[in-house]
């Protein structure tokens, strides 16, 4: 199939690592994709991006080009154009009507390159201003489309309704997400498919380090700074672990806005021998850390930061337990369908001493640790994986392309 892939930014930027990955496997599995960031910003940070750069499209979200093409549809086809603008006018906000308003010529463009590139399916990453571009196009180009959505951008709801019933199938990566969604459309009959992000399986794991028995525990968390991570949560169990006499040493991937906040809190407790900040690290350079056996453990004290905004299924999290690396990580939005059943340590959101109690136990107990990581691949290895889960999601594609009987 030919499909064209929607995204924020990649192959631009540290962000949207993880949808690397499912593009490399659709073209892999014999699929033609065409990558087309909505925003383009940023040079190509991750090496495995580089690899897509020749399926790019790049084009700004507003330039003479965008806007030529955004005049000669609305010149050809006026009535089409004007009945999709008018879709995007029952936004629920004035900012999220000017987000829609904004991204509105470049998805008349997308529509005319859809058309020339003769594209099968039209695919969104997030359910937000992506997929109001893959909606302007596929309505206008007549080619299917669909979404995938993550957390915030289910919590942000920009036309989810009106998305659900244009689309020819949304996609929730968890199972609470497809939930939140189908409230959110509130169609009679309708429920998103659950499709996981996936990740590959390391031929070799990391199964741990070699380490002396003097070396500190070492543990990382790989996430932006933003306050749904729960940064500050991890550098206050760290601030407990030393009183208890505990060594450990957590190495922070990553940035983000509440950086600095966090450096500033970890030079008040003195913890700048505990924690590192190792600043944006490529995909590719983490995966084959962990690989290594780097790291003893990854952590993610993810906290639901206000009134549904919370976490998916983190794919760092999925890519640590695919190299044998055992996680902690919170009983919140989709991290139970991830961990539960022992294949990783669950803990309460906001609770320093019971993730610090939980980092204490696995630094003491090797056994307990591979018994873990054990649990953690294994569950990677049924529910998680890349080829099965692209697999699914192209076969989703290839039904919406069937003409119906």
């Amino acid at each position: 199939m030919r499909i064209i892939y929607v995204t924020s930014s990649l192959p631009y930027g540290p962000g949207e690592a993880f949808i690397i990955p499912e593009i490399q496997e659709l073209k892999r599995q014999g699929h033609e994709v065409l990558l087309v960031p909505m925003y383009p910003r940023g040079a190509v940070f991750h090496e495995e991006a580089k690899t897509l750069r020749a399926c790019t499209h790049t084009e700004p979200l507003l330039s003479w080009e965008i806007m030529r093409a955004a005049l000669r549809i609305l010149a050809l086809a006026p009535l089409k154009a004007l009945s999709v603008l008018a879709l995007l006018w029952r936004s629920g906000s004035l900012r999220i009507l000017a987000k829609n308003l904004v991204v509105y010529p470049k998805g008349l463009w997308l529509a005319s390159m859809a058309r020339e590139w003769q594209a099968e399916h039209i695919h969104a990453h997030w359910a937000t201003t992506t997929a109001t571009m893959a909606l302007v196009a596929g309505e206008l180009a007549g080619v299917p489309w669909s979404f995938t959505a993550h957390r915030w951008d289910i919590a942000e709801n920009n036309l989810i309704a009106l998305k659900a019933r244009r689309a020819a199938f949304a996609r929730a990566i968890d199972r609470p997400g497809a939930q939140e969604l189908a409230a959110l459309a509130n169609l009679p009959n309708w429920e998103p498919y659950v499709i996981h992000m996936g990740v590959a399986l390391p031929p070799t794991t990391g199964r741990g380090r070699a380490s002396a028995a003097s070396d500190a525990f070492r543990a990382v968390m790989a996430a932006n700074f933003v306050e749904k991570k729960g940064h500050v949560y991890l550098v206050e169990a760290v601030r407990l672990l030393r009183g208890r006499g505990v060594r450990v040493r957590v190495d922070l991937a990553g940035d983000g806005p509440l950086r600095a906040a966090i450096e500033r809190k970890v030079r008040d407790y003195g913890l700048e021998e505990e924690v590192k900040f190792l600043g944006p690290v490529p995909h590719e350079r983490l995966m084959a850390q962990l690989q290594a056996g780097a790291w003893d453990l990854m952590v993610l004290p993810s906290i639901e930061a206000q009134a549904g905004v919370r976490e998916g299924i983190p794919v760092s999290l999925m890519e640590a337990m695919s190299c044998g690396i055992p996680v902690i990580s919170t009983n919140t939005g989709g991290i139970p369908e991830l961990l539960g059943e022992g294949a990783g340590v669950l803990v309460p959101p906001k609770d320093p001493p019971a993730l610090a109690e939980a980092i204490d136990r696995l630094s003491r107990g090797p056994a307990l640790r591979q018994q873990v990581a054990e649990a953690g691949r294994q569950r990677v290895h049924q529910s998680f994986n890349l080829g099965e889960v692209v697999a699914e999601l192209a076969l989703r594609f290839a039904d919406c392309a069937r003409p119906k009987a």
